[in-house]
């Protein structure tokens, strides 16, 4: 080839280092531009056929390289909607074709960017710098899933949030194995329990009470010997009535009536029940109160939902069994661990001081309307008690803040809970109690599942006696207006309202290529899918997505100026080769003359 051929190399070289001018050109014009990736140029040698020994060199050619796998820096930004990616993929975006009815067209074309300022535009979607619409998929509000798998341009609505009801409170706590409420005394056995005999109407009917007394009377009326006495308690306050048979009849005191049984003595059996009434009758809580026979046997009773507590114990002077009185310990017709359903208000003061707190939470009705649920802890039984029974507490909530009276206050949740002496739970075991038609303060919230799971209660020793509450959250929320909307590290597109609820709208879709660099480039920073690069796969995941962030361009200025600097001496050089070769063809036409 000679002169000539080196003449053309040259020129070769010439068209290829103003190529790589281009491509530096474009990349330092493009340094500040959001996601910009920058075009690397590649040089191929054409080497003309010759044999072994007679191979020259030849020509170059220019090709572009992308450098789409080489991230840019990622810097922190104030705008919750710009995101960028750590990782190899593209978002998936779409230009808008054009306007119908005023609303935006979109042809459902994917194309990939690197690029991601993207900002709300009018119709609630999120467009970039260049005027690409990001895409991605919508989440099911009510199950927080992703619906569907092709993506589609991203619109959120400024629309006010429905209220939801709740149906559903996680509660955790340990209760303490002693529990120290207002009336515990350390020195008073079982005062850290709560008696149901205080809160339920009581009763009580010894045995072998009455089996000796003549109705009507004849000789002894009552069947009771010198010296017996029988005490009755209301609301915690003893009395004590003695029966004498003959003697002298001591008077009646503030504590004490003595009844006269001796044969002399002209009461009848009901004439003793009667003055004995009366004179409960006249103590204070005792209205209504009534000692009768029922059945041959002995009767004392409050009247219903008085409230006030009542036990009673026998005092015999002798063994004999025919004495009417034979119990010596404190009885109420009310076993230890009765459920007692509901708290009236005025028994609020006593109830308080027999329980610990449990927590309070909001839930919400239907409507949005929010009630506030106070939660209270009673222990009713214990392994340690007098008699022993089983660790047992009730659940109470205010259900109504505002009672008086005899109207109820506190409600009891239907479930009594056992635990093992080892403080895990026994009874119930299925992690779940029903509120069935929960109401607060004239708030309808409907059924609610108290959900504790299986470990989720427990009774171990506490120091200071309290409930430890780890959790307690709900799913409901009041209606809220539209706020604000931000993308997180997931991907996930979050729009929060006014009544603190964020709520997921959208999943961010990206794509991954098996050949990056074959994309093609198209004007914004996007690219679109060849033959080369293959189809895209697309991630529903939001792996590698960094909200409120942006990634810079991949263009390193210094770099760029050092390929310059050769480009330059390279393009230079090649035009000396091109007048070096026009003077020796010059020389070599010279040779003719």
């Amino acid at each position: 080839m000679g002169i000539y051929g080196a003449l053309s190399s040259a020129v070769t070289g010439l068209r290829a280092q103003a190529h790589s001018l281009e491509n530096i050109s474009g990349n330092i014009a493009n340094s500040q531009t959001t996601g910009y990736k920058r075009i690397e140029t590649d040089f191929l040698d054409l080497i003309p056929d010759a044999p072994i020994r007679r191979q020259v060199p030849g020509a170059v050619l220019a090709q572009s390289r992308g450098t789409n796998e080489i991230q840019g820096d990622i810097k922190t930004v104030s705008n919750e909607t710009f995101i960028a990616l750590n990782s190899n993929g593209f978002f998936v975006v779409e230009p808008k074709v054009g306007q119908s009815d005023g609303n935006s067209v979109f042809a459902g074309t994917n194309f990939y960017t690197r690029r991601g300022d993207f900002e709300i535009d009018k119709e609630g979607m999120l467009v970039n710098g260049a005027g690409y619409y990001l895409k991605g998929l919508p989440i099911d509000s009510g199950t927080g899933n992703i619906s569907g798998s092709v993506p589609e341009v991203i619109q959120l609505s400024n629309a006010f949030l429905p209220a939801r009801q709740t149906n559903r409170i996680n509660y955790q706590a340990n209760l303490p194995q002693l529990p120290k409420p207002s009336a515990y005394k350390a020195s008073i056995p079982n005062s850290e329990l709560l008696r149901a005999g205080d809160y339920l109407p009581s009763t009580f009917t010894p045995a072998n009470s009455v089996s000796n007394v003549e109705y009507p009377a004849v000789g002894n009326p009552v069947g009771a010997l010198d010296g017996d006495s029988l005490t009755i308690s209301i609301g915690g306050n003893p009395f004590t009535y003695n029966f004498r048979n003959g003697g002298t009849i001591p008077p009646n005191n503030s504590s004490n009536m003595y009844i006269d049984i001796s044969a002399a003595a002209t009461d009848t059996v009901p004439e003793v029940l009667a003055a004995i009434q009366t004179h409960m009758q006249g103590r204070a809580n005792g209205s209504g109160s009534t000692v009768g026979l029922v059945g041959g046997m002995l009767r004392v009773e409050m009247p219903a939902n008085s409230g006030v507590s009542l036990a009673v114990s026998g005092n015999d002077s002798a063994t004999s069994t025919a004495v009417a009185f034979t119990n010596t310990a404190p009885i109420s017709s009310v076993p230890q661990g009765t459920p007692v359903p509901t708290i009236s208000a005025n028994q609020n003061t006593q109830f308080l001081s027999n329980s610990i707190s449990g927590g309070a939470i909001t839930v919400y009705a239907a409507n949005g309307a929010p009630a506030n649920v106070q939660m209270r802890w009673a222990k009713v039984d214990s392994a340690t008690s007098t008699p022993p029974g089983a660790d047992t507490w009730h659940l109470y909530y205010m259900s109504n803040s505002n009672a008086v009276g005899t109207d109820t206050q506190w409600t009891r949740v239907n479930e009594s809970f056992q635990f093992a002496a080892n403080g895990s739970l026994i009874s119930p075991s299925t992690g779940v109690t029903p509120l069935t038609g929960l109401n607060v303060n004239g708030i309808a919230v409907g059924d609610v599942e108290l959900r504790y799971d299986t470990n989720g209660l427990s009774q171990f020793a506490d120091v200071n006696g309290t409930a430890n509450v780890s959790t307690l959250n709900q799913n409901g929320y009041g209606a809220g207006e539209f706020v604000s909307v931000a993308i997180n590290d997931n991907g996930r597109v979050v729009a929060t309202y006014s009544n603190g609820e964020r709520i997921d709208m959208a999943q961010v879709v990206t794509a991954q290529f098996n050949a990056t660099n074959q994309l093609k480039r198209l004007d914004g920073g996007v690219f679109s899918s060849t033959s080369e690069s293959g189809e895209a796969i697309l991630d529903l995941s939001g792996s590698g997505v960094l909200g409120g962030s942006l990634e810079a361009s991949n263009t390193d200025i210094s770099d760029e100026f050092t390929k310059l600097i050769v480009t330059q001496q390279a393009y230079a050089a090649g035009t000396r080769i091109v007048s070096t070769a026009d003077e020796m063809l010059q020389e070599a036409l010279n040779m003719v003359r």
